[in-house]
């Protein structure tokens, strides 16, 4: 069949060849094929929390144990500085005694402040360095946290305990250091069980084994 002069704009036009142009409209019922067709489901936008494949936000109570964990490891270090700071001062203050007995008993005295002190900041390192690891850690930072909040309510309530017998076998009245000590040892055993609940939660738990992205 001639379809005349293809020049000629009064022609007949040639009929349109499978597989170009527009895609051909799918009968009714049918799908779309190929790649035109969207995707049946969405799979999620990463950062968006509710959606598929978002990262799961931290639970209050972790986040509450990582601050608590942060500012227990901070007042640790500058115990420990302190402490060795005042030991090489006390030990230096008596190093100059005409005495030798009191020379020597100062050194003592001074290195094991020293040691103490070097201690101290050793061990402040641990709450540090998990709180630091909590946002991105998985259970065995969790653990890790647990039980430095375990060995935190331990000593605090062996102080707590020890500053009570010593207030109810004080004469003396009105405010004293033990009454302050007796403050600080409660107030350090309310962080320690706090930190255990915070960490030790289902809600916790659940963020401890979330799948990474």
């Amino acid at each position: 069949m001639s379809f005349g002069d293809p020049n000629n704009p009064y022609g007949q036009q040639p009929q349109g060849q499978p597989g170009y142009g527009y895609p051909q409209q799918a009968p009714q019922g049918i799908p779309p094929q190929g790649g035109y067709a969207y995707p049946q489901q969405a799979q999620g936008y990463p950062g968006v929390p509710g959606y598929p494949g978002s990262p799961m936000p931290m639970p209050g109570g972790a986040k509450a144990a990582r601050v608590i964990m942060f500012i227990l490891g901070g007042l640790q270090a500058l115990a420990g500085v302190l402490v060795v700071v005042g030991g090489a001062l006390f030990a230096s203050a008596l190093s100059g005694s005409s005495s030798s007995s009191s020379s020597d008993a100062g050194a003592v005295a001074g290195g094991v402040f020293v040691v103490v002190g070097i201690i101290l900041l050793g061990f402040s390192l641990w709450p540090i360095l998990t709180a630091a690891k909590l946002k991105k850690g998985r259970g065995g930072v969790r653990v890790s946290g647990i039980v430095f909040g375990s060995l935190q309510s331990l000593f605090a309530l062996i102080s707590v305990l020890g500053n009570l017998a010593a207030v109810g076998g004080s004469s003396s009245s009105g405010v004293t250091p033990v009454m302050f000590s007796l403050v600080f040892a409660v107030i350090s055993l309310g962080l320690g069980v706090w930190i255990i609940v915070g960490l030790a939660n289902s809600a916790s738990g659940a963020y401890f084994k979330r799948p990474l992205y």
